[in-house]
């Protein structure tokens, strides 16, 4: 694992909107895997501006992001489609047609989810996958648990985590208590990751990226299994 660790947020985002970039040159017709939350958002945005600036295109590029809420409609405020296209779709010359998102209102979610991942493998998989970390070491929506699920899947979200997206909602109580989301075969199938972490709430998952020990309660470390991931994240998150 290779690591990089930043001044700060911005700088965070930079380094990361700058090795998409790259592949974007080297592989106009990439896959990317793509993450919500508030930590990818800066990237995003540099991302935009660069295709702005006619650095980058997104014109043949495909999407797959790691996960939904359930059940959540795709016009809603709050779900990931939504989130995707405010912050990056809609920036950029990316074929909207070309994006996918796990369907959060899927009827038979366990079926939805073998379909996105055979979609995904049909496209030839995804070249960089983005990924933040959870305060408790979840990646994508596998939360901490005795046993990972392999594919994407439905899944419950703890507490801990419904607490921390509790400030993009109305009340906690407004929270889905369940997401759709790629499981750790999936995530680990790429070719390449790209992990970001930002802020002092991080620094006790980045301590447990760093030893030698892998746990399911801390899902984020099997990354360490993975031949080219690189972490970057800011001076908060490492040093605490």
């Amino acid at each position: 694992m290779k690591i990089i660790v930043c001044e700060n947020y911005d700088e965070m985002s930079k380094e990361g909107a700058k090795i998409i970039a790259a592949l974007l040159k080297e592989k106009p017709d990439c896959i990317l895997g793509l993450a919500t939350g508030s930590t990818p958002v800066g990237m995003y945005k540099e991302l935009a501006e660069m295709n702005k600036a006619g650095e980058i295109t997104f014109k043949n590029v495909t999407s797959y992001n790691l996960d939904e809420y359930y059940p959540l409609a795709p016009d809603h405020d709050q779900s990931y489609r939504y989130f995707m296209n405010q912050n990056l779709f809609n920036n950029v010359d990316i074929d909207i047609a070309k994006t996918h998102v796990p369907d959060g209102l899927a009827e038979d979610p366990a079926a939805m989810g073998a379909a996105y991942d055979a979609e995904i493998e049909a496209a030839g998989g995804i070249d960089l996958q983005v990924l933040g970390l959870g305060p408790n070491g979840h990646i994508a929506f596998n939360e901490p648990e005795d046993e990972l699920y392999v594919g994407t899947h439905l899944t419950g979200l703890t507490d801990s985590t419904i607490e921390a997206n509790s400030r993009f909602f109305a009340s906690k109580a407004d929270v889905p208590t369940q997401a759709v989301t790629m499981g750790i075969g999936t995530i680990m199938k790429a070719k390449k990751i790209v992990v970001l972490a930002s802020g002092k709430a991080k620094h006790a998952v980045i301590e447990k990226m760093m030893d030698g020990r892998i746990t399911t309660q801390v899902p984020g470390t099997i990354l360490k299994c993975h031949p080219d991931v690189v972490l970057i994240c800011d001076k908060a998150a490492m040093e605490g």
